[in-house]
């Protein structure tokens, strides 16, 4: 059933503020919106009737699950889906043209032009082979912007609005030789490059630190308050919707559940699905060990022909309708509108977990500090070559002078900036990179120079996460084969016990084991995410190094996928080193917390006192940038 109009009044000043008067003309306007995927002989439903309006200088925030049909919408709106993704029924209108059947000419245009696009996935969305100037001299030079010298400068101008360091010297490197989070930087370059009209953001935050992650939404604000820029930004963190959108609208299952201001639909949320999502929003406030709330169940089969509500066989408060009849998009209190049969004058209501849930069991001590570290690390150094004519510029110092120790049964985060040697640390240590010098040791064993049959053996009990799953998975496997791939290297197992711990491991990082014969490609962001997770689990290592294995989730799957980790951690005495921009979730699952910062360790605690009582000028800088939703229910 196609939802009704989204109805909301102009919005002014700060995010959530409303004035009543007639609403602009919208610049967007999305009706019906319907987009499948045929998947064999089955057809995926990704959107279902959406519907959304757009008015210059609105702030738009679209949250939801991963698989909720966001980043589909996004790509819908510039024809821009990828396979065999089509468009099967409703509009998009850009000032009155119907982007939905318009010729590729036109097409053309407007993306890049009248519309920009961040897109989730940096590295996915860069040429290797381009540097980081010919990206964006090709995206003015599309667009009929300038010569060849006024776009340099205007590359070089873009690159320092988001910040590069030293935009005149970076300029000219290529997309593998930055950080995650400034690759995203790039592309946020890109998308900002010809002053777009309507910009589309889909998780243009994922791969930031706090301080970075702050920078990025205080430009969009910028661009959004001075140039009436549209924005949409699509995102998992709820926070970041609660600073920068005056609306929000929810997904679920490809359709719409609850949209309207944002100040009211995140503080009184009226479908259990927002309320669910709004439970599991890790707070920075909460003490080290506290277990993360999540939504039980998993999102529905975009291949399923649903006859009620989309969420009602995971919801607490479902009646029978809610399981035949599928609930409209009515209004339910002034500006906001929901999906459900249920939901009235009463707020929603999400139950308390049961006690031992809230905390780490009496049962689960602490690492002992006095017992032999598992991993030690002393003196790390690693440099890189200067790049440039003639070797003229200097060496990159990514680590100078690490020193670090995991006990058995601890959780190490790690926090700071991009480029501030995070992910270089963790593949130093993983052997990856070879230090230039200082020692990496598991068990007293040195790695540096171990003999084959060691490396192999070490290599089985200390397992990585990468940061971006695309790259990370091989496109020519099926999802059985990249999880079994690490069982078969060390020789565990026959076939048929592959095949079940295969099974087994998909089910714990809360996929469906039917998933095991599809591709990467088949899966969302956060679900590519789960699936590097559960390779890394398969050998059942001793230390997993876990670089921003969450960033791409959303809060419900991060919430399953933290407790997890902590569960293993319990069972098996797993010690993890865990990488993470996110400072909330570092201090839930940490014991200790290590800041870095530019290749340096300048502030190490266990995480409630590191969190309470900074003591170092960067830690408060960081924690000061933490765009936390604490006043937000429940």
């Amino acid at each position: 059933m196609t939802q009704a109009t989204t109805s909301t009044s102009s919005s002014t000043g700060t995010t959530g503020t409303t004035t009543s008067g007639p609403r602009a003309r919208p610049v967007l306007d999305v009706r019906g919106l319907h987009v499948e995927f045929p998947l064999g002989g089955r057809t995926a439903h990704a959107l279902r009737g959406v519907d959304l309006s757009l008015a210059a200088g609105d702030t738009l925030g679209i949250v939801g699950e991963s698989g909720s049909g966001k980043s589909t919408l996004a790509l819908a709106l510039t024809r821009m889906l990828p396979g065999t993704g089509r468009i099967t029924d409703g509009s998009v209108l850009l000032d009155g043209q119907d982007l939905a059947t318009a010729p590729e000419e036109a097409l053309r245009r407007v993306r890049g032009g009248r519309i920009g696009m961040i897109f989730q996935d940096p590295m996915a969305s860069l040429n290797p082979v381009l540097s980081i100037g010919q990206h964006l001299d090709e995206a003015l030079r599309a667009h009929g912007r300038g010569d060849r010298r006024s776009r340099r400068g205007r590359t070089l101008e873009l690159l320092d609005l988001v910040g590069i360091p030293d935009p005149a010297r970076r300029i000219d490197d290529h997309p593998h030789q930055f950080s995650g989070g400034m690759r995203q930087r790039v592309m946020i370059a890109l998308a900002l490059a010809n002053e777009p009209d309507v910009l589309i953001a889909d998780e243009p935050t994922t791969a930031l630190d706090a301080t970075v992650q702050d920078q990025i939404l205080t430009l969009l604000e910028r661009l959004n308050r001075e140039t009436g820029t549209a924005l949409v930004l699509i995102t998992h963190d709820i926070g970041v919707v609660a600073r920068s959108c005056r609306r929000v609208l929810v997904m679920y299952g490809g359709t719409v559940v609850e949209d309207g201001p944002t100040d009211r639909v995140l503080t009184d949320p009226r479908h259990p699905y927002t309320a669910g999502l709004l439970a599991a929003v890790p707070r920075l406030e909460s003490a080290s060990g506290t277990r993360l709330r999540s939504i039980p169940g998993s999102p529905p089969d975009p291949a399923a022909t649903l006859r009620g509500c989309a969420f009602a066989p995971r919801c607490a408060l479902a009646e029978d309708r809610c399981h035949d009849q599928a609930p409209v998009l009515a209004r339910v209190s002034d500006g906001v509108r929901a999906a459900c049969w249920v939901t009235g004058p009463k707020d929603v209501v999400i139950a308390e977990p049961p006690e031992d849930l809230r905390s780490r069991p009496a049962e689960d001590p602490a690492p002992d500090p006095a017992a032999a570290p598992l991993l030690e690390v002393t003196g790390l150094r690693k440099t890189f070559p200067g790049r440039g004519r003639a070797g003229r510029r200097d060496p990159l110092v990514a680590l100078d002078g690490v020193d670090l120790v995991l006990h058995p049964g601890e959780t190490l985060g790690i926090v700071g900036e991009s480029g501030s040697g995070k992910s270089t640390l963790a593949r130093t240590i993983v052997q990856v990179y070879e230090p230039t010098s200082g020692v990496v040791r598991f068990r007293g064993r040195e790695l540096s120079g171990a003999s084959p049959e060691t490396s192999r053996a070490l290599r089985r009990e200390v397992q990585m996460v990468f940061q971006d799953p695309f790259s990370s998975l091989n496109p020519r496997m099926t999802v059985g084969q990249i999880i079994a791939e690490p069982l078969i290297a060390h020789g565990l197992g026959d076939r048929a016990r592959r095949a079940e711990r295969v099974a087994a491991l998909l089910r714990q990082v809360g996929l469906d084991p039917e998933a095991a014969g599809r591709h990467p490609r088949a899966f969302s962001g956060g679900q590519r995410q789960r699936i590097g997770i559960a390779r890394a689990l398969a050998p059942e290592p001793s230390v997993l190094i876990c670089d921003e294995p969450v960033s791409a989730l959303d809060v419900s799957v991060q919430a399953q996928v933290v407790n997890l980790l902590t569960d293993l951690q319990r069972d098996l005495g797993l010690a993890l080193l865990f990488i993470a921009h996110d400072l909330a979730v570092v201090r839930q699952i940490s014991h200790r917390i290590a800041v870095m910062h530019r290749g340096r360790v300048v502030e190490t605690g266990p995480a409630d006192e590191l969190c309470t009582r900074p003591a170092h000028p960067y830690t408060r800088a960081l924690l000061g940038s933490v765009p936390s939703p604490k006043e937000l229910r429940p």
